[in-house]
């Protein structure tokens, strides 16, 4: 869909979307003589105008009819919020309406040109369809809304939306890519081929390890994953240098299982089609890469895609083996299904060991005791450091993606302790998601600043929301995006 912003409203057919601001509806002055009208018919449907609500109508207009969506913004929510709040609710409304033209009145909320950037950036990302394979669509189902065009907004709008927010919109669309795409079509090989594609001229710099790049360097543990996979495993390097020369860069690491089987601990057949979204970590750490490159961060970046997949053959890991990890240390694998803590840890130790980061960050579909422990609304954030906690905690909720502080403790840590090794893989039921995070600190090696996101309950969602429709949300892009340019470029 294209986004414009003009001075004024274009003439010709479009539909009129116009924002209300909870009781405030001076907005509907312009419609003149049709306003008692409007009134009454927004009371009728019981339209208060809470921020994302939205009321449809029909007007007089040119002869014939215009229709009109009216929008609320709500009183207390913040700009931010309600702006995107605003764009997505009108996308939601009109994308298979019909309507190929809208046009945004902006006149009278007084939103500073950020907040009418990211009206833009909500429209855009609620937009967004993956199509590819669908070639029975009904017409009604089809998207027809092309154009939409933001009237009344700040003179420097346009640029800010080009510049700032269209990369990450950029960014989210290939991780909603990544993440859609079957196991068939994207495993390793093809998970790098995809993202080469995708940053072509964006200044980013590549490098790629191979099986046998990574067996040589010792990566015993992401190894074992691979094994039972006919799929080669893949280490994909992205960097870019947007910041000061020798600055320490900050790392981003991302699981990138394109399928997980559960291995020899096979999962339950029912809903095991989902676990072609198990590289959301890895699909979340590329795209913001490529968001980032696009509006060219001021900082020096490394990113990490772990990518395996995970499969029951005949050379497949059993439960019991021990493998040895790159950073020396042994894993006894007592559940082959928890596989991603073993790609995190021979990425994490490599990019440590190679680029000496000053801040690890990793995103990681890691644990369903997760999603049992906040549903679908949060990913569980957990990190030693407070100051850390407290900007990724500041970055979640000025960008929407959103995070809740799980704790760590020694006395969680005690419970991988292996008979036989120096760790085992998995802990008791209890706490899982906790022991996960406890067993992947333990690559953390020199002091260096870490956090971990388990992003399970988020990279996929069965229900819309003001940014995404069902499906591939895209999480983690913007969240990396929103924490590079208020902790990392900011200082």
């Amino acid at each position: 869909m294209k986004i414009r912003f003009a001075d004024s409203r274009p003439s010709g057919d479009f539909a009129l979307v116009l924002p209300v601001s909870g009781k405030n509806r001076i907005a509907l002055d312009s419609l003149g003589a049709d306003r008692s009208a409007v009134d009454a018919a927004l009371k009728s449907q019981r339209f208060e105008g809470d921020s994302g609500s939205a009321a449809e109508l029909f007007i007089p207009a040119d002869g014939g009819v215009r229709r009109l969506i009216v929008v609320g913004t709500g009183d207390g929510t913040g700009p931010s919020e309600a702006a995107e709040k605003l764009g997505g609710a009108l996308v939601g409304r009109l994308l298979i309406s019909g309507e190929k033209q809208a046009v945004l009145d902006l006149s009278g909320l007084n939103y500073d040109a950020d907040s009418a950037a990211r009206v833009a950036l909500a429209a855009a990302l609620r937009a967004w369809r993956y199509d590819r394979y669908r070639t029975k669509l009904k017409d009604k189902q089809k998207p027809t809304l092309a154009e939409l065009t933001i009237v009344g907004a700040p003179a420097d709008s346009a640029g800010i939306w080009e510049k700032r927010w269209k990369p990450v919109y950029e960014g989210v669309g290939l991780t909603r890519e990544l993440v859609t795409e079957p196991a068939n079509i994207i495993y390793p090989e093809t998970f790098v081929e995809r993202v080469q594609a995708a940053i072509k001229g964006s200044g980013l710099e590549v490098e790629v390890l191979d099986g046998a790049a990574m067996k040589k360097l010792g990566m015993g543990a992401l190894l074992g994953v691979a094994q039972g996979s006919v799929r080669d495993g893949r280490l994909l390097i992205l960097r870019w240098n947007g910041g000061k020369d020798g600055d320490a860069p900050v790392a981003f690491v991302g699981k990138g299982v394109t399928f997980d089987t559960g291995g020899i601990s096979i999962k339950p057949a029912a809903g095991m089609e989902a676990m072609k979204w198990d590289m959301g970590g890895a699909g979340a750490v590329a795209g913001a890469m490529l968001a980032l490159a696009k509006r060219k961060a001021k900082a020096n970046i490394v990113a990490i895609c772990g990518l395996v997949e995970n499969m029951p053959d005949g050379n497949a890991q059993r439960p019991g083996d021990v493998v040895t990890s790159m950073s020396g240390q042994t894993i006894e694998v007592i559940n082959t299904d928890a596989e991603g803590r073993l790609v995190l840890a021979d990425a994490i130790t490599f990019v440590q060991r190679n680029y000496k980061p000053k801040i690890v960050v990793d995103l990681a579909t890691l644990t369903g005791a997760i999603v049992i422990s906040l549903g679908h609304e949060f990913a569980g954030l957990f990190t030693p450091d407070d100051d850390l906690a407290n900007q990724l905690l500041d970055a979640a909720k000025s960008s929407g993606d959103k995070l809740w502080r799980q704790p760590m403790a020694e006395s969680f840590d005690k419970l991988i302790d292996s008979p036989i090794a120096d760790m085992k893989n998995v802990g008791p039921r209890e706490g899982g998601s906790i022991t996960a995070a406890q067993f992947i600190h333990r690559f953390v090696e020199n002091g260096t600043r870490w956090a971990h996101l388990d992003i399970a309950g988020m990279a996929w969602s069965d229900k819309p929301n003001s940014t995404y429709d069902k499906g591939a949300t895209g999480y983690g892009v913007r969240l990396i995006d929103r924490f590079v340019e208020a902790s990392v470029e900011a200082r």
